[in-house]
C-alpha cells in the first residue's frame, strides 16, 4: 500500500559553475554553497569544502551546534581526532556521521583536500572547547 508524498522546499540544482563560493567556518577551506538550505527552508545544508595546500596546524578541540553533521571525502583525506579516542583518516570515497555535540578536532589533511558536508538543521554552529581531560 502506498502511502501519498508531501512535497517541502523547492528544488535546488547546483553545478561547480552555479553554486556560489561563501564564507565558511576555516579560512584555510573553500567552501562552495549547493543552495540545499535556500531550497529545504533551513532544514539541511550541503557544502563542498575544499583545499589546494594542506592544513598548516589543527582546527582545535569544538563541537558542532546541529543534530548532526555528515562529510563524505571526494579527494584526499582528513585526519579526525574524537573525544572517545578514536582517530580516523576519512579518505576519497568514506563517509563519517558526526553527532551533534561530539567533540573533535581536524588535525591534518592532505594537499589536495575536498569533501561534501552536509548538516541537520542548515544551521551548524561551531563551538570551541577544551580538549576531553585524557587527551589534554
Amino acid at each position: 500500500m502506498s502511502r501519498p508524498v508531501t512535497v517541502t522546499g523547492t528544488l535546488a540544482h547546483a553545478t561547480p559553475e552555479t553554486a556560489p563560493v561563501v564564507k565558511g567556518r576555516r579560512e584555510f577551506f573553500r567552501y562552495q554553497d549547493l543552495m540545499v538550505a535556500q531550497a529545504t527552508e533551513g532544514r539541511m545544508r550541503a557544502q563542498v569544502m575544499s583545499a589546494s595546500r594542506g592544513m598548516s596546524q589543527p582546527t582545535g578541540w569544538h563541537y558542532h551546534v546541529c543534530e548532526a553533521q555528515f562529510v563524505y571525502a571526494l579527494k584526499g583525506w582528513v585526519d579526525l581526532e574524537f573525544e572517545d579516542g578514536r582517530q580516523i583518516r576519512l579518505q576519497a570515497g568514506e563517509s563519517l556521521l558526526i553527532p551533534g555535540g561530539l567533540r573533535h578536532n581536524e588535525t591534518a589533511t592532505s594537499e589536495e583536500f575536498e569533501l561534501l558536508e552536509v548538516s541537520v538543521p542548515g544551521e551548524l554552529g561551531t563551538v570551541p572547547c577544551d580538549p576531553p581531560a585524557h587527551l589534554a
